[in-house]
């Protein structure tokens, strides 16, 4: 049995359909009229799965912002392995997912979808037209006589949408790779794009990093390899939905970038001069600390580790001595970081009450 026998079915209707439309304004035996069939069949499952697209950016952008409060949450489990530290932290971590709707696994959907649809059209193309044609026989809205049409229909010379790179004559050879080289010159800028303007400057470090720029040039090298096996439609539908994501990406870049990378920080900029040549005053877009990280770094404020001096201009310091200067410069240090967390519109309590308590200490000596 054929678990892809229905998608087939939809995808060989949606086809159909967009043939009988182009055929209105074209030659219906004319192999451009398939070819830009399959682009409308690709357009439409664009169209369909684009609620999904927007699942998985808001999913993409919620992971980003919840990094700091899952690291936060990392830091205060440490070192702890029992099962109730491990319990909590499991609760905690996916309290964090759900308050950002934030899915580890979300970016994947939209590939996930495509994949059968991309399979169905090729053994459309690769068997099912074939078959209707020779046989004689109907599969679903495709007659024999379309069948026949779509397989035979000639693009440029002797070349059909059912030839491939290395099936065809040299006209074939010179469509599939004139494709193919689109399709990789599409899905680098895609990933470049990606990679260069929006990402955050911590995803752009570390391992991270090199596996980003392993991507960029091993993610368009796939299609040199698979490409060339590939009927002419289905290389087709492949380069309709690259440019497609490559439309769908710049516009999500411009109207909602990463937060922290150079597109937000571009974005900004176009804001506010766009409102100062209204005479408006520049927006504030400093992102505020959410309260977890806020207690993760007063917590951390509040365990300042000092490195005490035991010389002070040449001369050795008593315990005393070397006990009131590491106080005092502890002191001074909870109160730098209070200050700059009152700057940043945060407050750290237990840095101030700390600092309170290291002066009271002080005054009583």
């Amino acid at each position: 049995m054929n678990i892809l026998y229905p998608i087939e079915w939809v995808v060989v209707w949606i086809m159909v359909q967009a043939h009988k439309l182009l055929s209105f304004v074209m030659d219906p035996d004319s192999g451009w009229t398939w070819l830009l069939s399959i682009v409308l069949l690709t357009v439409v499952v664009r169209i369909i799965i684009f609620p999904l697209f927007v699942k998985q950016i808001k999913s993409s952008r919620g992971m980003q912002i919840a990094a700091p409060e899952l690291k936060a949450i990392q830091q205060k489990y440490k070192g702890k392995t029992d099962p109730e530290s491990r319990q909590a932290m499991a609760q905690e971590t996916m309290q964090v997912y759900k308050e950002h709707d934030a899915n580890p696994v979300g970016s994947c959907l939209p590939v996930l979808i495509q994949m059968p649809i991309f399979f169905a059209l090729f053994r459309v193309l690769f068997y099912k037209l074939p078959e209707a044609a020779q046989n004689n026989t109907n599969f679903g809205v495709l007659t024999p006589e379309l069948a026949d049409s779509a397989h035979n229909a000639r693009i440029f010379g002797g070349t059909t949408i059912s030839d491939s790179f290395l099936s065809g004559d040299i006209s074939a050879k010179i469509i599939a790779g004139v494709i193919i080289a689109l399709m990789v010159l599409v899905t680098f800028l895609t990933q470049k794009e990606l990679t260069m303007r929006n990402m955050p400057p911590s995803a752009l470090e570390g391992p991270m990093a090199s596996t980003q720029k392993m991507m960029l040039y091993m993610l368009p090298f796939i299609y040199v390899i698979s490409g060339p096996g590939m009927p002419i439609g289905v290389l087709g539908y492949w380069l309709t939905t690259n440019v497609w994501t490559f439309g769908q990406q710049w516009w999500m870049i411009s109207k909602n970038p990463t937060p922290g990378s150079a597109a937000e920080k571009a974005r900004h900029e176009r804001i506010n001069k766009k409102r100062a040549k209204q005479g408006l005053e520049p927006l504030d877009f400093t992102p505020k600390k959410s309260k977890r990280v806020q207690e993760m770094e007063a917590a951390k404020a509040e365990n300042i580790r000092v490195q005490p001096k035991r010389y002070e201009n040449g001369r050795r310091l008593s315990d005393e001595e070397v006990l009131q200067r590491a106080r005092e410069k502890r002191a001074k240090a909870i109160e730098e970081r209070r200050k700059k967390a009152a700057e940043n519109g945060g407050t750290h309590k237990g840095g101030s009450k700390q600092s309170n308590a290291l002066g009271k200490k002080r005054k009583k000596k």
